[in-house]
């Protein structure tokens, strides 16, 4: 038991003290990294000069072989990152990674190349690549778990990308599309509120380019319209929407949307007047006079000229005959406000 312990313990010592006598395909080596190489491979890739090693990338590149490309161009950052190749090698990876369709992963490399080459020649086609990856998961690519296993949309994930290259380059090209952007991916998860800011950080950010501007500024008013179908009997959401059309309308009135912007303003007025008559109704089934009015009254305001308007005028001047109600008098409600003390009506109040 004691010799067999002893030849154990002996065999470890050697495989420590001598690891070229087992050879592994899967070695690592400092500056290179973990790499995998079948035995008897050819490593005549390997160059003791940057400027060789980099040419190595670039004819595999070019012959779309994307593995040895990669290969190649991370060997030349890691063993020589402050030498004049070290930029070309970078952007190399990320054209590569793309080609193997790791577009989260050369959206890294191309970060990477920003932050620790910011002076390269490369800056302002990286910007547009990144740009065009994050558009790529905009328009529905899944996400990768560890870089291998399809694992789902997400448009959290893609207005982080948008806005790193906003902060990369805020100023470039591409920086206006990517702010726009943020508002659509937020627009896709439900996040309306978010969206709108965005779209409004476009409209503000970029003002000097005016077809942008006016394309940000009516899809922040179609955003704030979306928000008020969902919203309930939350006015004040309505009332931004036919704000923002308003302003769209004002500083933009040659713009060809200007139709489709009354008409969506006439549209939320007429929704602000509907869901108004359906509160005043529920007051009144409930027999609070005092509440009824009120809302009545903002029918009134909302739409003045509609049929619920014509209604509301009805209901006002019968509860006014009731005993105690026709004296009192209703509050008049300002346009583009709720409630006294409310955003929204009652919880158990009926929906519009």
């Amino acid at each position: 038991m004691i010799r067999r312990t002893l030849r154990v313990t002996l065999l470890l010592a050697a495989v420590v003290a001598f690891p070229h006598v087992c050879p592994a395909p899967l070695t690592y080596k400092p500056g290179e990294g973990w790499s995998y190489e079948s035995y008897g491979s050819d490593s005549s890739w390997k160059k003791t000069r940057a400027k060789d090693q980099v040419e190595v990338a670039e004819k595999a590149f070019e012959k779309k072989d994307y593995d040895l490309s990669l290969k190649a161009a991370k060997l030349t950052v890691n063993k020589w990152p402050l030498s004049d190749y070290a930029p070309k090698a970078q952007f190399l990876a990320g054209r590569s990674l793309e080609e193997l369709k790791k577009d989260e992963d050369a959206f890294k490399a191309y970060q990477t190349l920003i932050e620790k080459y910011p002076k390269a020649e490369q800056y302002q086609e990286v910007l547009k690549r990144q740009f065009e990856i994050a558009n790529r998961y905009l328009g529905g690519q899944w996400f990768k778990l560890w870089g291998v296993i399809p694992f789902f949309p997400s448009m959290e994930k893609t207005s982080k990308m948008y806005e790193k290259v906003i902060k990369n380059g805020p100023y470039s090209e591409v920086a206006p599309l990517a702010q726009m952007s943020i508002g659509t991916a937020n627009e896709k998860r439900g996040e309306f509120t978010d969206a709108v800011k965005a779209y409004e950080k476009a409209a503000d950010k970029y003002h000097d380019q005016k077809n942008l501007a006016a394309d940000a500024l009516f899809k922040a008013g179609q955003t704030h319209l979306k928000q008020a179908k969902t919203a309930e009997y939350d006015q004040g959401v309505a009332a931004k929407a036919i704000s923002t059309f308003t302003d769209f309308i004002s500083l933009y009135p040659d713009d060809k949307r200007v139709p489709e912007a009354r008409k969506n303003i006439d549209s939320l007025r007429a929704e602000q007047a509907r869901g108004a008559i359906k509160i005043a109704q529920f007051y009144e089934k409930k027999k609070q006079w005092s509440g009824a009015l009120v809302y009545y009254n903002e029918v009134l305001i909302k739409d003045p000229d509609s049929s619920f308007a014509a209604e509301a005028k009805h209901r006002i001047e019968f509860l006014k005959t009731l005993p105690g109600v026709g004296t009192a008098q209703a509050p008049v409600i300002a346009p583009g406000t709720n409630a006294p003390g409310t955003n929204a009506a009652p919880a158990t109040a009926p929906k519009p």
